[in-house]
């Protein structure tokens, strides 16, 4: 790149703020500007703390039409992202945003179609997929054979701060979509097939949520080549920490399953969220007794990024999808897919009944 990228940051609170110190790290970025439209002062001491002098501004669209960015970071809550990412593409700006892409499929497929008219790379923040770990068990994952039996959860035990955060992303979307998005990502990814049909349950364990929120739920999914899936996901000081990770992907030729110490593990770190002390692969192979061929082969990993290195190599395949004009097409469908599942689960929960994709 002869030229460094300009980038506007939009949003900084956790996420924002990690995003901001990647770039800040990456020489190839520039940052030239924030924008906070509930806590300037956060985004001023964040840019002293980073020891540069940029702008702040309230004002999305004041930032974009003043700036003019090349590219622009989009994290604040869900309800501005679809809005703010057609925008940003409009005006030429290729973009980051949070996950989920949208609040709505019909957002979400029109951020799609803006990024393929405009030609702008769009990334989503869907962190697992710069994962070494989860970028190999999606591997192994693919090579079981058809169907898959896909088990996947994240229960998270949160006091105080984290719990506060919580019941606030619930005001805006429920946890088995805010959270869910990720894993059916992954589902999304290992099966590259179209969702079929999805049904779910859901419960408010709390009074600290509004009667018509959700704490808990959980979901099947179906998919065109004949593969399941179960999501479940619970918030708040109530969740137990008994199996509170499970990642585990069957398939006729055996199964692959990422194993994580749980002894000292803290569910409502979520810098701990996507750390895998192992994988292990068991083959479905048995001999003329019938008794298993293959012993279980257990994967060390190695390399386990901390959530701020992961925040630093989304930012890192942003910069590469636009230096070597990347496709991305499965990534938006996945995108698009994962959200279609999740939302779907929500109304199906609500109306008692099994919701079909056409």
């Amino acid at each position: 790149m002869s030229k460094k990228l300009r980038i506007l940051v939009v949003g900084l609170g956790g996420m924002g703020s990690t995003h901001a110190n990647a770039y800040s790290k990456i020489s190839d970025y520039e940052i030239i500007g924030f924008v906070d439209s509930k806590q300037p002062e956060r985004a001023q001491n964040l840019a002293k703390s980073l020891n540069i002098i940029i702008p702040v501004y309230t004002d999305f669209y004041d930032a974009i039409n003043q700036l003019k960015p090349d590219a622009v970071s989009i994290n604040t809550y869900p309800d501005t992202h679809a809005e703010f990412s057609i925008f940003a593409m409009k005006q030429g700006c290729h973009v980051f945003v949070e996950k989920p892409i949208a609040r709505t499929v019909e957002d979400a497929e029109a951020v799609v179609s803006t990024a393929h008219n405009t030609k702008r790379k769009l990334v989503v923040g869907y962190i697992l997929r710069q994962h070494p770990a989860w970028q190999q068990f999606i591997q192994l994952a693919r090579q079981l054979g058809k169907p898959l039996i896909m088990r996947m959860n994240l229960n998270q035990q949160s006091y105080g701060h984290e719990w506060s955060v919580h019941k606030t992303f619930i005001k805006n979307l429920p946890p088995l979509v805010d959270c869910g998005v990720h894993y059916l990502d992954v589902m999304c990814q290992i099966t590259q097939s179209q969702p079929k049909f999805v049904q779910a349950i859901a419960a408010r364990v709390t009074d600290e949520i509004d009667p018509d929120f959700h704490n808990y739920g959980q979901l099947q999914v179906g998919f065109e080549d004949g593969s399941v899936g179960w999501y479940e996901v619970g918030w708040g000081p109530m969740m137990s920490k008994t199996a509170y990770f499970i990642k585990d992907v069957i398939g006729p030729k055996g199964s692959v399953s990422m194993d994580k110490s749980q002894s000292d593990a803290d569910p409502s770190d979520v810098s701990k969220h996507t750390e895998v002390n192992t994988i292990i692969i068991h083959s479905s192979e048995t001999n003329d007794q019938g008794k298993p061929l293959h012993e279980d082969r257990f994967i060390q990993i190695e390399d386990e990024p901390t959530h701020n290195e992961l925040c630093k190599r989304e930012q890192e395949y942003l910069l590469r999808a636009i230096q070597e004009d990347l496709d991305l097409s499965s990534h938006w469908d996945d995108a698009v897919n994962s959200l279609k599942i999740g939302l779907a689960a929500v109304e199906s929960y609500k109306k008692g009944m099994t919701i079909h994709f056409s």
